[in-house]
């Protein structure tokens, strides 16, 4: 059974820092890609970061670039979300998704993205994250 399992969330004022962890048993940690999204309350789903296992490239929304760091540790299956400089605007429920086979499909990690936010192929059950101004 694949599982995906977000962590890290929490309260922090406007400024601050998290680190979101997801960490991801059941498939192979190869040829795939790991992405986080968000939604907040009322909006509609928001891709803000992913990252490529086979190459490491890496997507950022310009919402977050330059705030937030997207990172893997293979041995230990896990994707890290680095967020710094958090806004009250951050506020959302942050989960962890995969898409196998990234590469042979031919897909970028945005491309994966795309894919991923309609649902494909496992996702997590979510974590909050809530800045406070």
């Amino acid at each position: 059974e694949v599982q995906l399992v977000e962590s890290g969330g929490g309260l922090v004022q406007a400024g601050g820092s998290l680190r979101l962890s997801c960490a991801i048993s059941g498939f192979t940690f190869g040829d795939c890609a790991i992405g986080w999204f968000r939604q907040a309350p009322g909006k509609g789903r928001e891709g803000v970061s992913g990252i490529s296992i086979s190459d490491a490239s890496t997507y950022y929304a310009d919402s977050v670039k330059g705030r937030f760091t997207i990172s893997s540790d293979n041995a230990k299956t896990t994707v890290y979300l680095q967020m710094n400089s958090l806004k009250p605007e951050d506020t959302a429920v942050y989960h962890c998704a995969a898409l196998k086979d990234q590469t042979r499909n031919g897909l970028t990690t945005a491309q994966a993205m795309e894919v991923m936010a309609r649902g494909y192929d496992y996702w997590g059950q979510g974590t909050q994250v809530t800045v406070s101004s």
